[in-house]
Order: C-alpha cells, then sequence, then structure tokens
C-alpha cells in the first residue's frame, strides 16, 4: 500500500516556476514508476511526465523543454520542475505511483493567471 500527497501547487503568472512533490509513504517506493498527470476543468486527465524505476524519463510534447521531473528514493519523493508557465497549464496535477498496483495523490491545484 502506497499514499501520495502532492504538494507546491499555486498561483503563478505567465513566465512563472513552480516545483510540485509527490512524497510517498510505504515500502519499495523505488520499484514504482511515478507520473505525474493533469486535469483541467472539462478535459480529461492526460500524462505530463513520468519517470521509472531506473531513471527514465518521459514527457508529453506540451511539457518538453519546459518541465523537468526526477526522483529522489532516499525521500520517497518525485518532483516535478515547472518553468515557464503558460495558462494552458492550469489544471490540478496529480501523480500516480504504479508497481504492482498504481495509486493516485489526492492532487494540487496550479493555476496559470496574471
Amino acid at each position: 500500500q502506497v499514499q501520495l500527497v502532492e504538494s507546491g501547487g499555486g498561483l503563478v503568472q505567465p513566465g512563472g516556476s513552480l516545483r510540485l512533490s509527490c512524497a510517498a509513504s510505504g515500502s519499495f517506493f523505488s520499484f514504482y514508476t511515478v507520473g505525474w498527470y493533469r486535469q483541467a476543468p472539462g478535459n480529461q486527465r492526460e500524462l505530463v511526465a513520468q519517470v521509472t524505476r531506473g531513471g527514465t524519463t518521459d514527457y508529453a510534447d506540451s511539457a518538453k523543454g519546459r518541465f523537468t521531473i526526477s526522483r529522489d528514493n532516499t525521500k520517497n519523493t518525485v518532483y516535478l520542475q515547472m518553468n515557464s508557465l503558460k495558462p494552458e497549464d492550469t489544471a490540478v496535477y496529480y501523480c500516480r505511483a504504479n508497481w504492482i498496483n498504481a495509486y493516485w495523490g489526492q492532487g494540487t491545484q496550479v493555476t496559470v493567471s496574471s
């Protein structure tokens, strides 16, 4: 069983930056592939970035060059550094940990607006 808690969301102006954190409790976190997803009102939840147990990363086209996902297994935490934020990045951001089972966090709101 893994519990995930996201933090770091908030209101930021276009062009600004935020760093989201996904802190996990439970065992074997280093074995999990962890992804950041987002869901804007009226839209489906979409994958933004993910990092595998081996450290391989993958990004949605919309995130490439602006977002960086990383993990610190000593802290059971995965980060999403988001730079050059745009209004269309506004959404609730969720992390998901997947290995034998999949677990979701409750989400953190990111609002990009002037």
